[in-house]
C-alpha cells in the first residue's frame, strides 16, 4: 500500500510541475520550449532521460558476465558527445531545426528526409515500448498484482498519466520533470547502496576498497580482440552509439535544442557525457556489492544479471532487506523509465507533426498526434505481453537496433561528402544495409566463431554509407 502512496504522490508532483511550467504553451513551447532552457537543468535531466528503467535493473547484473568492461563503452560516450557538441550541435544551430531530420531535406532531399524520418518514427515506437513494456512487467510483479490490478490497466495508467503532464508542455515540462525524477532516481539508487553496504556491515571506506579489490570489477580488456568485450571495440562502438542514438535521434536532441544558444547546448552536452562514468560506476558498484551479499548469505547467485537486483529487492531469499527496500526499487524504475517514455512520446509527436506532416503551427493536429501516439505506445505494450515470448521480443529488439545504422549512413554522407543521391533509391539502400549486415553477423558466427558486439552499428552505418555513395549525383534526383 504504502508503494501504491508513493507512486501516486509521485505522479501528483510531475502534475504539478507541469501545469507550474506549461501555462499557455502552445506548439512552439511544446516543441523548442521557447529555446531558454537553462543549459544545467538540461545537462542533470539528461542523465536521468537517459538511463530507462530496464537500464536500472539490467546494468548492476552487467558484472556477472563482463564485469566492468562495460565502462569501456561509457569512455567511448566522451568522445561521442564531443562529436556531436563541436560538429553536429553547430550544424543544428545554424539551421535554427526543430526536427533534427529536416537537415536531411535540405542537404540531400525530400526522399532522404522522409526515410530518415520514419526509421526514427518506427525504431523509437518499438524500441521504447519494449523498455516500457518490460518495466510494467517489474511493476505488476511487484505492486500491482497483490492488489489485484490487471496489467491492462496498469499499462493504460502508466501511459495515460504521462499524457496527462506532457500533453501541454512537451518537452518545456520534460525540462523540469526529467531534473526531478533524476533526483529521485540517483537518491532511490544511492539509498539501496546504502542499505547493502548495511546488509554486508562496511562502511563506506569499506565498501569502496571491497568493490576496487572485487574480481567483477575488471574494467580493461587487451588481451583478446575477438571477445566482444575487447577494449578498442567497446570504446569506438560507444563513441558510435552516442553519435547515433543521441546525436541523430530526435527523442535525445530535442531538449538540446531548448538551450538559448549554441554555446550552452555545447557546455550541456560536454557535461552530462562525462557524467555517464561516474553514473554507470554507481550501478555497476552496487552490482559487485549484491554479489558479495549473496556470496556472503550463501545464496545461489542468479544465472541472468537482470535477476540480481530484484531477487534482492524481492527478500525472498535475502532476509535483511527492509520494507524500505522495495519501496525504493520502485521508485528508482518509475523514475528511470518515466524520464526516458515521456520523452520518447514527445519527440515522436514532433518529428510527425514536423517531419511527416510539416506542419509546425497546428495546434489541433499535434494534440491529436500526441494522443494518438500515446494510445498506439499503449497497443504496442499490449501487444508484446500477448506475443507472451521472450526471444521473440529479444528478437524484435535486435531488429530495431540494426535501423539506426541508416541514420547513421545518411548523416554521414550529407555531412562529409558533397554530392547528392538519386532519391528514389535511399529507401532501398536504408533497408537492405540491415539484411545485409544481419546476414554477416550471422556468417562471421558460423565460420570463424566471431560474434558482433557494438561495432555491428559502425558496419551498418558504412554499408548505407557506401551504398548511398554507389546512387551518387551530381544534383537531387
Amino acid at each position: 500500500m504504502w508503494i501504491i502512496i508513493t507512486i501516486l504522490a509521485y505522479f501528483f508532483v510531475l502534475l504539478g510541475i507541469s501545469r507550474l511550467v506549461a501555462r499557455r504553451a502552445d506548439n512552439r513551447a511544446f516543441f523548442r520550449a521557447g529555446r531558454r532552457s537553462p543549459w544545467y537543468m538540461v545537462a542533470f535531466g539528461m542523465v536521468g532521460a537517459s538511463i530507462s528503467g530496464v537500464t536500472f535493473v539490467s546494468v548492476p547484473g552487467m558484472v556477472l558476465s563482463s564485469q566492468m568492461t562495460y565502462l569501456q563503452v561509457c569512455l567511448g560516450f566522451i568522445v561521442g558527445y564531443l562529436v556531436i557538441a563541436f560538429l553536429l550541435l553547430p550544424v543544428y544551430y545554424k539551421l535554427n531545426l526543430t526536427s533534427i531530420y529536416t537537415y536531411l531535406g535540405q542537404r540531400l532531399g525530400m526522399s532522404s528526409y522522409k526515410t530518415g524520418a520514419w526509421f526514427f518514427l518506427v525504431s523509437k515506437m518499438v524500441g521504447a515500448a519494449v523498455k516500457f513494456y518490460v518495466v510494467c512487467l517489474i511493476l505488476q510483479q511487484f505492486v500491482f498484482e497483490a492488489v489485484g490490478v490487471p496489467f491492462v490497466v496498469n499499462v493504460l495508467s502508466m501511459v495515460l498519466l504521462i499524457w496527462f503532464y506532457t500533453r501541454k508542455g512537451g518537452v518545456r515540462t520534460l525540462v523540469f520533470t526529467d531534473t526531478f525524477q533524476t533526483v529521485c532516481l540517483f537518491s532511490a539508487l544511492l539509498l539501496i547502496i546504502y542499505m547493502v553496504a548495511q546488509a554486508l556491515h562496511y562502511s563506506l571506506a569499506d565498501a569502496v576498497r571491497a568493490v576496487a579489490c572485487d574480481a567483477h570489477s575488471r574494467i580493461f580488456e587487451f588481451s583478446d580482440w575477438r571477445s566482444p568485450f575487447y577494449f578498442w571495440k567497446e570504446f569506438l562502438s560507444g563513441a558510435f552509439i552516442v553519435i547515433v542514438m543521441t546525436g541523430l535521434d530526435q527523442d535525445m536532441m530535442q531538449k538540446n535544442l531548448t538551450c538559448r544558444t549554441l554555446r550552452e547546448a555545447q557546455k550541456d552536452m560536454c557535461s552530462y557525457g562525462v557524467a555517464f562514468v561516474p553514473a554507470n560506476l554507481l550501478f555497476l558498484s552496487l552490482g559487485v556489492l549484491l554479489v558479495q551479499l549473496f556470496e556472503q548469505q550463501g545464496v545461489d547467485i542468479p544465472v541472468q544479471g537482470d535477476q540480481l537486483l530484484p531477487m534482492f529487492v524481492k527478500g525472498e531469499l535475502m532476509p535483511l532487506s527492509s520494507q524500505l527496500l522495495p519501496l525504493l526499487f520502485v521508485l528508482g524504475i518509475v523514475a528511470a523509465s518515466f524520464s526516458s517514455a515521456d520523452s520518447a512520446l514527445t519527440s515522436l509527436t514532433t518529428s510527425y507533426c514536423v517531419d511527416i506532416r510539416q506542419k509546425v503551427d497546428d495546434e489541433k493536429l499535434r494534440k491529436g498526434v500526441h494522443l494518438v501516439i500515446c494510445l498506439l505506445f499503449v497497443a504496442f505494450i499490449l501487444m508484446f505481453h500477448a506475443l507472451n515470448s521472450k526471444s521473440l521480443i529479444d528478437a524484435i529488439y535486435t531488429i530495431v537496433s540494426y535501423t539506426y545504422g541508416p541514420l547513421l549512413g545518411l548523416f554521414a554522407f550529407g555531412l562529409f561528402t558533397q554530392k547528392y543521391v538519386r532519391q528514389r533509391l535511399v529507401p532501398v539502400v536504408c533497408l537492405a544495409s540491415p539484411v545485409i549486415c544481419y546476414f554477416i553477423a550471422a556468417t562471421t558466427v558460423q565460420l570463424w566463431n566471431y560474434h558482433f558486439g557494438y561495432e555491428l552499428l559502425m558496419l551498418n552505418g558504412l554499408l548505407t554509407f557506401i551504398g548511398l555513395w554507389m546512387c551518387r549525383c551530381s544534383k537531387t534526383q
